[in-house]
């Protein structure tokens, strides 16, 4: 499954190669700067597929496709509203079985608001929402949750870096309590090539001491080039190898993702002027 995974991710920069047009450095530069910024103003929708590796007592593999739309809105000359969904379609292997079942998991909505004006620290402040959309409980936990959202995030030269954090309370049967943080560090490279390494660190906060935590380290490599020589699309792949991890979860996971980026008016006219 890692050799099939770099081997998707491969083709994709090589056919995607084949339809940039390369003469223009600087804008993928600026766009994979745009692309490593969770509250830039762009229609973004990245599918990110995360697969995990050794889970579950017979060491089977997880694959969790996460669909996530940002939409950004103004609310005025001074603030910004950051609206992302993620929408993660999840194939699990059975426990018991040689076989495995997909379905989807449940939604979370997240609204940032966020400064127009960018400074030297980018950041954005909202809630969180967990809506059960979840097709069985072996995907989610099928409840309604809540809870505070933070980005932060800074752009020196060629250097991104930054993190998104959260933390979401449910309300029902399972009531649980989980913890996100994505850091990220990108630094970014001639051409639109870049490298990444962005871990999700959780912790279950309803857990026993030793299974609350999951921390993974790792990175990889990321480009972005131009559909037609018109539309952006960032693409990446990164591997992780998970120091911290509970029971019935393995030591690999890869990531493939694909961000397709849409530029709004007053995102273009930043970049003509930068």
């Amino acid at each position: 499954m890692f050799i099939k995974s770099l081997l998707l991710f491969s083709l994709a920069v090589l056919i995607s190669m084949l339809y940039s047009n390369n003469s223009i450095a600087q804008s993928h530069e600026k766009l994979a700067k745009a692309s490593q910024n969770p509250v830039t103003n762009f229609l973004n929708f990245p599918f990110q597929n995360n697969t995990n590796y050794g889970v579950g007592p017979h060491k089977r593999t997880q694959n969790v496709l996460n669909i996530q739309p940002v939409i950004p809105f103004s609310l005025g000359k001074k603030v910004t509203m950051i609206n992302r969904i993620i929408l993660p379609v999840i194939t699990q292997p059975s426990s018991t079985e040689d076989n495995s079942s997909t379905g989807t998991g449940d939604l979370l909505y997240t609204a940032w608001f966020s400064p127009a004006k960018a400074s030297k620290i980018i950041w954005g402040v909202g809630p969180v929402l967990q809506l059960p959309t979840s097709t069985s409980d072996q995907f989610g936990s099928g409840e309604f949750g809540i809870g505070p959202s933070v980005v932060l995030l800074s752009m020196i030269d060629k250097w991104v870096a930054g993190a998104v954090i959260n933390n979401i309370k449910t309300f029902g049967d399972k009531s649980t309590n989980k913890f996100f943080i994505n850091y990220f560090v990108n630094y970014n490279m001639p051409n639109g090539w870049y490298l990444v390494s962005a871990p999700i660190v959780t912790a279950n906060w309803n857990a026993a001491q030793d299974q609350k935590w999951l921390v993974p380290v790792g990175g990889g490599i990321g480009k972005v080039v131009k559909l037609g020589g018109k539309l952006p699309l960032s693409m990446q792949f990164q591997v992780f190898n998970n120091v911290v991890r509970p029971d019935g979860l393995g030591s690999w996971q890869t990531r493939i993702q694909l961000h397709f980026m849409f530029p709004t008016k007053q995102m273009k006219e930043q970049m003509k002027n930068k």
